[in-house]
């Protein structure tokens, strides 16, 4: 009987030495490790991308924004995401594709509306847009809905109507879209792209100082 107590004392406390151990090793060592390894070598990574201006965090170069006045470049749409019915008392930040095919007569609607926009946008009084130019990212959401770049075909499209807005030269916003370009990852990897938020606060610059 003493040998059968002894020994579930014994098997307690290996079971709580063990416990305490692990909750050690992976609840405060490992996460410690992890963080300052990110904080050191990945500093603005690790702490979400952030983008500043006037020495503020306006968002990250990871998440798309929307909201922006004419004034503005325009982001990738990102409608069609579905609406919280749960609680609505608070308005909830979704993410996600519409799932809608192709030849979905919603979509097919949602395009025709959205170019037919773009195009009434950006024509100005001595530059009108063309339905073919505008691309596919300017009238279809991202995969998540958040996607922060655009094409440098739609910024390009974009920039007669925002110097015009902003009282600028056409030459002074287009150089403004070529040094926020971005080319593939590698060489090889994706798409060239332009960050939207980045190139606002640029933009932004530009005509404080005109």
């Amino acid at each position: 009987m003493n040998n059968s107590v002894s020994n579930t004392g014994r098997l307690l406390w290996a079971g709580l030495r063990a416990l305490l151990v692990l909750t050690l090793v992976t609840g405060v060592i490992y996460p410690l490790a992890v963080t300052g390894i990110a904080q050191a070598l990945f500093h603005d990574k690790a702490n979400g991308s952030e983008i500043k201006a006037d020495g503020k965090v306006v968002g990250s170069s990871l998440i798309g924004q929307q909201g922006y006045s004419l004034d503005y470049f325009q982001p990738r749409p990102a409608n069609g995401l579905g609406q919280n019915s749960v609680n609505t008392q608070y308005k909830l930040i979704l993410s996600g594709a519409t799932n809608r095919s192709a030849d979905n007569p919603e979509l097919v609607t949602w395009v025709k509306e959205a170019k037919a926009k773009v195009v009434k946008d950006n024509s100005t009084a001595d530059y009108t847009v063309r339905p073919s130019q505008v691309p596919a990212d300017a009238v279809t959401s991202s995969g998540s809905g958040l996607d922060p770049d655009i094409s440098p075909a739609y910024a390009d499209l974009q920039v007669h109507r925002v110097a015009e807005k902003n009282g600028l030269t056409v030459a002074e916003v287009q150089k403004l879209v070529d040094e926020h370009t971005t080319g593939r990852t590698l060489g090889f990897i994706g798409e060239p792209r332009v960050n939207v938020l980045e190139l606002n606060i640029a933009l932004k610059a530009l005509a404080a100082k005109s």
